[in-house]
């Protein structure tokens, strides 16, 4: 016999006190934690719980009886249904205010240890169109609003090429105008839809791995460049020709039209096949004199004019003279290696991805920087004693890892080394703050900068100096 699925309750009148983790905001009722996504702190609204959990709930808004007097007007006409900026109803002002509280929180709650004042964040000179990379999904299951499905209206075209709506893999949300990229990837975006509905290419089913036009990846740079990848599922080369052709001529601006037949089960390209339709392999960014080449698998920050203020934090809290042997762990593309190696004797960079190794040495090579070296490979395997031990004992470590934080055999190497500083770059302050902890015996924090890369999100980039006790 099939369990009948509970009904959840309904709550009236409800008072949003905080913001939380993930962008979510935070209820309470009858002393039970409840989040709560687009909204804010002083809104009044009526909540259908989602989920019920033994020491929380969670619950989407069915309709607002007071907005806070802290909110302003979405600039996105998605907003609320796709997953993204879901703060954009908070003045920049206050995000900045709650992403500062949120390292506070972060570094004396879960690190626990000797703090000097923390730094005003660093807020981001553009809140709008500030991202250099985007990727949308072709889907033939469109996500329907709830006032759709309320609607009983039935839909004939079901395509959509877009974002993934959080928690449904299938389901994609239909983007007319995102706010993120430089118009020129809605304009890209919308005329690819056109054609590919004109000319009845297939878009693709995630559930049944079947369809031609599979993703699309737009990459931007300050110095005016755009790269264009289109991912299909299988090859059609008069379908692919046709719309490749037809993209190329109707955007001069692409300096970099790209493409890739990905048959595989999951959407990742990083171990396919690049192939080069018109134009360049590459675009190149700048950033103080310095030029870096771009891939279609290359990293690089996203938000291309704040990374030049996260990178200048970072080389400023090294405080380097010219005569030191810096390393520069989960180095990327080697860009905060290329960065600093004008200011050190030596930087040594370590990588995981060795794409992205080939990409650091050939930025080097680009600039004209002969001091530096990378290495590819996992970095709890490949930072060891013997490591030091070839190329000495640093005297300032760099540290950049991602959003788990770092190893704790790492830890323990850097320990080990014992340079005279660390510089620690984090995208998630919560495992920085742990990571602060287990250094702690060793060194004390100096400095801390938090930096917004991600304006509307719950993001924040935070440096922190750390000197040797």
């Amino acid at each position: 016999m099939a369990r009948k699925n509970k009904t959840l309750p309904v709550f009236e009148n409800v008072l949003i006190t905080d913001l939380a983790a993930e962008g979510k905001a935070i209820a309470k009722i009858n002393d039970m934690v409840v989040f709560v996504p687009f909204v804010v702190p002083g809104d009044v609204v009526d909540l259908q719980v989602s989920k019920k959990r033994k020491n929380h709930m969670e619950a989407r808004v069915m309709g607002v009886k007071k907005y806070s007097e802290n909110r302003i007007e979405p600039v996105c006409q998605h907003f609320g249904v796709c997953g993204g900026c879901k703060w954009q109803m908070l003045p920049y002002t206050d995000q900045l205010k709650y992403k500062q509280k949120q390292v506070i929180d972060n570094l004396t709650r879960i690190g626990k240890v000797e703090l000097p004042d923390i730094s005003p964040i660093l807020g981001s000179g553009k809140t709008e169109f500030y991202r250099n990379k985007l990727e949308f999904t072709f889907s033939n299951k469109r996500w329907r609003t709830y006032e759709e499905v309320k609607s009983g209206e039935k839909f004939e075209d079901m395509n959509a090429v877009g974002f993934h709506i959080p928690g449904m893999f299938d389901k994609v949300l239909d983007i007319e105008k995102c706010w993120l990229q430089d118009d020129i990837s809605n304009r890209i975006r919308n005329e690819i839809r056109q054609y590919a509905l004109e000319n009845n290419l297939s878009f693709f089913d995630l559930r049944n791995q079947e369809g031609f036009l599979r993703t699309m990846l737009v990459r931007t740079t300050s110095t005016g460049e755009l790269m264009l990848i289109m991912v299909f599922y299988y090859e059609d080369k008069a379908e692919r020709e046709g719309l490749l052709n037809h993209i190329y001529a109707k955007f001069p601006q692409i300096t970099s039209l790209l493409y890739v037949i990905n048959s595989k089960a999951n959407d990742t390209i990083t171990d396919q096949q690049i192939c080069l339709f018109r134009g360049s392999e590459f675009i190149y960014e700048e950033m103080e004199g310095l030029r870096f080449k771009i891939g279609a698998k290359s990293f690089y920050q996203t938000n291309s004019e704040q990374a030049y203020e996260l990178y200048k934090v970072t080389r400023n809290f090294a405080q380097l003279t010219g005569n030191e042997l810096v390393y520069d762990l989960y180095t990327g593309t080697g860009t905060i290696a290329n960065f600093v190696a004008k200011q050190a004797k030596q930087v040594i960079g370590v990588e995981y991805v060795p794409e992205a190794i080939e990409d650091a040495k050939e930025n080097s090579a680009l600039n004209g920087i002969a001091n530096t070296l990378f290495y590819a490979g996992d970095m709890k395997d490949i930072l060891n004693t013997a490591f030091i031990e070839k190329h000495g004992k640093p005297d300032v470590i760099i540290t950049d890892p991602p959003r788990a934080g770092m190893h704790n055999d790492v830890i323990d190497t850097i320990l080990f080394a014992a340079p005279r500083r660390i510089v620690y770059v984090s995208c998630n302050p919560a495992t920085q703050a742990r990571d602060l902890s287990l250094l702690d015996e060793a060194y004390k924090v100096t400095a801390v900068q938090p930096v917004d890369m991600f304006p509307h999100t719950h993001h924040v980039e935070n440096v922190v100096q750390l000197e040797k006790r």
